[in-house]
């Protein structure tokens, strides 16, 4: 019984990482049909088109933009082209670039493209302190945040990498059994290796040479951008009643983030 439901859980993984697959190659072929308008082309566009339109259409961009970011999941451009710009592609710069100051001035959020090959864009607190609001993922609001917490600070003080199975082991103990269903977070396995993978928080890879098949857990883009190591050894610090300093790495690691994204803010404000 036991060695069936261990080849069922390998054969569910397998099964959702060949979907993961299928759905990037369907964004690569829909994208591909998208050519980025020159400078020239958008300033003809622009002039065939009255302000009153182009502020019109941003404002459609952004409304779709804040709605897919209710679910966490990344926007593609072929998406935004497809469904809300339309007509107005050889415009389609100079709305987004719209669409980006909007978020910024009005949100206090950066609408950022989180992955260049296939143009995906989330929306990102804003690294201006005085303007961001509280990380989703910092300050959980809902159980799922507070899960995947969890599993962001195991995968920062593990080195940045983990093997699957410590993960199951830590949420077990957590009495978060990955292998049953949970009545606040319904299938577990799914949510971690496809939910949060789709959302760009985790990357769920395949380990090469590996028999039975084994799978590792990293930091996505979006936690890059969204989550402070920082807070997390805090976080780390408080559970253990230990002063942070006592991990040297992630302490050196954490504030070294820190320090960029500050520098980086800085030269945002200075533009």
């Amino acid at each position: 019984m036991t060695q069936r439901k261990r080849l069922s859980n390998v054969q569910n993984s397998s099964q959702s990482k060949r979907q993961s697959n299928s759905f990037m190659t369907q964004e690569e072929d829909e994208d591909a049909t998208f050519t980025q308008p020159s400078t020239s082309q958008v300033q003809r566009g622009l002039e065939k088109l009255t302000p009153a339109q182009v502020d019109q259409k941003t404002a459609e961009v952004v409304q779709y933009i804040l709605v897919k970011d209710q679910k966490k999941i990344p926007v593609r451009r072929a998406d935004l082209v497809k469904h809300v710009v339309k007509d107005y592609r050889t415009v389609y710069p100079e709305i987004i670039k719209r669409a980006m100051r909007t978020f910024e001035q009005v949100f206090g959020l950066k609408l950022v493209e989180i992955d260049s090959k296939n143009h995906m864009y989330v929306l990102v607190n804003n690294l201006d302190a005085s303007t961001a609001r509280p990380s989703p993922v910092e300050r959980p609001s809902n159980p799922k945040m507070g899960l995947l917490f969890v599993i962001l600070s195991v995968i920062f003080m593990k080195g940045g990498v983990v093997r699957e199975n410590l993960i199951w082991n830590t949420l077990k103990k957590l009495r978060v059994d990955p292998g049953q269903r949970h009545e606040e977070f319904g299938d577990v396995r799914k949510v971690i290796t496809d939910e949060f993978v789709r959302q760009r928080y985790l990357e769920y890879v395949r380990i090469p040479h590996t028999e039975p098949v084994e799978y590792e857990f990293r930091w996505g883009q979006r936690s890059d951008m969204e989550v402070s190591r920082a807070q997390i050894l805090e976080f780390m610090g408080q559970l253990h009643e230990q002063d942070p300093r006592s991990w040297t790495q992630q302490y050196r690691e954490a504030h070294s983030a820190a320090t960029a994204s500050s520098s980086q803010a800085s030269s945002s404000n200075h533009r």
